[in-house]
């Protein structure tokens, strides 16, 4: 299904989809991993299933640890895995009275073997609660598991969101990679994504935050074109507003990054920013992310002399963080690839100005160059200081490309269009599933 279908499909006078009702639906959302401080997953799934609720539907979170942080009026239903990534210990040993079954045992023997258990094992862990639970739910959404457990009669038919093939991290990771031995170590780790390709093939309907990850999911999964549908997601823009009463830090640029993952190309923002103090001394940055000790970005800020240029905060509350980002003069996605990009949604709805790369979907988010961001190659250390310098120098530049952004987000990428676009392909899926039968 395409998102044209999504927008001329037949409707009743009211808007609801012809042939399934308006009734609120009952929807399980799954979540194998729902950190809110890191990565993209524990975000989907906190707001969409608000917006969802708040358009009347029933929306159960079933989750594994780092469990979801959720808003009132969601609930969470703790699936828990044995969490052998948790800090300070990861890579732990259980101990013998924490096994319960043999998907335990399956979970730590993936794991000595370099492999990473978890979609395989919540998937499974899901499919037993969901048959125990049979009736209860109108629809299951998966965001990204993508295990076999999922295959086969749920109860209920499945809604699949892809937000990129990690296939692409996979590839990232081996081209960064230095040494066989490392190289080795990146196979096995993503071995799941062999899993997640064969069952992607199966899925009769899945959604994509973005044109070009449908493209990518096409690609690389092999996933018929016509199964996918194209759901933009967006910011909290009540959250994510202008504030002028917070102070403008001279100099100051923000970008979300995990320190070591090639994919999020923080050592080239890094570069960058050792070539932009040269002309700009004060310019300095702050990454949201945790800080690495060792590792291409580390040993970056030490051969530039950048240790007092660079500053890593984790942990902080949602208002600290947009609080930070509206302080900051530019914000940066200096990312290869994104299957969509929501810091740079939402520090276009602060009206922060935006420099970020053409890598992946963020164009879509961004826009055009010169008109709601400034537009660098993914990769590009100078052409990143060059952009990050011209905006750092321009007041009325950043003004305008700021009011610019937030206009862009306002008009298409909120929470409240992702969960009406979303609500719509479940009843899609359930007046399939009812024709298939």
């Amino acid at each position: 299904m395409t998102a044209e279908a999504i927008e001329t499909g037949p409707r009743t006078g009211d808007g609801s989809i012809a042939g399934t009702g308006d009734r609120p639906l009952r929807i399980a959302l799954l979540t194998y991993k729902g950190n809110p401080f890191c990565g993209g997953q524990g975000v989907y799934v906190r707001h969409l299933g608000r917006e969802l609720a708040r358009l009347g539907h029933s929306v159960e979170v079933i989750g594994a640890q780092p469990y979801p942080v959720l808003d009132e009026g969601v609930p969470l239903t703790e699936l828990p895995s044995l969490d052998l990534y948790r800090q300070p210990d990861p890579f732990r040993t259980p101990k013998r009275g924490e096994y319960r079954d043999w998907i335990d045992l399956a979970e730590v023997a993936t794991m000595w073997t370099g492999g990473f258990p978890e979609p395989l094992t919540f998937s499974l862990r899901a499919r037993r609660h969901l048959l125990s639970r049979r009736g209860e739910f109108d629809v299951v959404h998966d965001n990204q598991t993508l295990g076999y457990g999922l295959l086969g009669d749920l109860g209920a038919p499945l809604v699949t969101t892809i937000h990129h093939p990690i296939t692409v991290d996979r590839r990232l990771d081996l081209a960064a990679a230095t040494s066989r031995r490392r190289r080795a170590s990146v196979r096995r780790w993503y071995a799941f994504t062999r899993m997640q390709k064969r069952v992607a093939r199966k899925l009769d309907t899945v959604l994509t935050v973005s044109g070009s990850s449908r493209d990518e999911i096409v690609e690389d999964l092999g996933v018929r074109k016509d199964r996918i549908s194209v759901v933009h997601i967006g910011a909290d823009t009540d959250l994510w507003s202008p504030d002028p009463s917070v102070p403008e830090v001279p100099g100051r640029i923000v970008t979300t990054s995990s320190a070591d993952v090639p994919l999020k190309g923080l050592v080239h923002l890094v570069d960058a920013l050792a070539k932009l103090r040269t002309e700009n001394p004060a310019a300095h940055l702050v990454v949201v992310g945790k800080r690495a000790e060792d590792g291409p970005v580390a040993r970056a800020i030490e051969r530039h002399g950048l240790a007092d240029a660079v500053e890593f905060v984790k942990g902080i509350t949602d208002a600290e963080l947009v609080d930070l980002v509206r302080s900051a003069q530019v914000a940066c996605v200096p990312s290869l690839y994104e299957g969509f990009s929501l810091p740079a949604a939402e520090a276009m709805a602060t009206g922060t100005p935006l420099v970020a790369t053409t890598g992946g979907a963020i164009p879509e988010v961004s826009g055009r160059d010169g008109e709601t961001c400034l537009a660098v190659p993914p990769g590009d250390a100078d052409a990143l200081a060059g952009a990050l310098t011209r905006l750092l120098a321009d007041p009325e530049l950043r003004a305008r490309l700021g009011a610019a952004g937030r206009a862009r987000v306002l008009a298409n990428f909120t929470w409240a269009r992702a969960a009406a676009g979303t609500a719509e392909l479940y009843r899609r899926a359930i007046t399939a599933r009812g024709v298939r039968r």
